[in-house]
């Protein structure tokens, strides 16, 4: 016997109707429960990407509109060149990298300000199956960050794909305390410009 099927009711959507953001109702965790309780993972939640060549304040407002502080910048073929944070774009890296080049800000990539990929440190997922809140919050601390990416390997043991995120302020959130990581100079140049000030 066939099952008959009555369609559900529709309903008129009203002014002023939002939606729903990704992470909006973040479970409660503790210190010492299953470290993948925090993270954002892409296989259920779509990537923030944003191309190499668009303009820095495209980035800042995708951020805004997406509700995050992390884009994966990306190419065609979806494979990840860099990330860039709402720290890259506020700070004073576009300041400095208009300085010296002599442009308007408005001229400024997120491929001008972005950490490439080379520069990117990643946590193996199979470590994090077994890991607890803690040891993901120490890991940032350590590493004076407010992201971690996480990668899970191919079959062959070689072609990495990024399967999720930690953010600082989410675990943060679902911990229900502050979580304080210092951002580090990386490079020379960043080195430098801190000790100018």
């Amino acid at each position: 016997m066939v099952r008959e099927y009555q369609p559900l009711s529709a309903h008129q959507l009203h002014s002023g109707a939002r939606f729903h953001l990704p992470g909006q109702n973040l479970e409660r965790v503790h210190i010492d429960s299953p470290a993948l309780a925090v993270m954002t993972d892409l296989r259920q939640i779509p990537a923030a990407t944003i191309d190499l060549e668009a303009p820095l304040d495209a980035a800042n407002r995708f951020m805004i509109r997406r509700g995050v502080r992390l884009l994966l910048v990306t190419d065609d073929q979806r494979h990840v060149l860099g990330l860039i944070t709402a720290n890259d774009v506020l700070g004073e890296k576009p300041v400095q990298f208009a300085l010296e080049r002599g442009i308007k800000r408005q001229e400024i990539r997120v491929g001008d300000i972005m950490t490439p990929r080379e520069r990117l440190e990643v946590l193996l997922y199979s470590d994090l199956v077994h890991a607890e809140v803690g040891h993901v919050v120490a890991t940032l601390k350590h590493a004076g960050r407010q992201h971690a990416l996480v990668i899970d390997l191919g079959g062959d043991g070689e072609q990495q794909a990024v399967r999720g995120i930690f953010s600082a302020s989410q675990i943060a959130r679902q911990l229900g305390v502050a979580i304080h990581t210092t951002e580090v100079a990386q490079t020379f140049a960043e080195i430098g410009a801190a000790l100018g000030r």
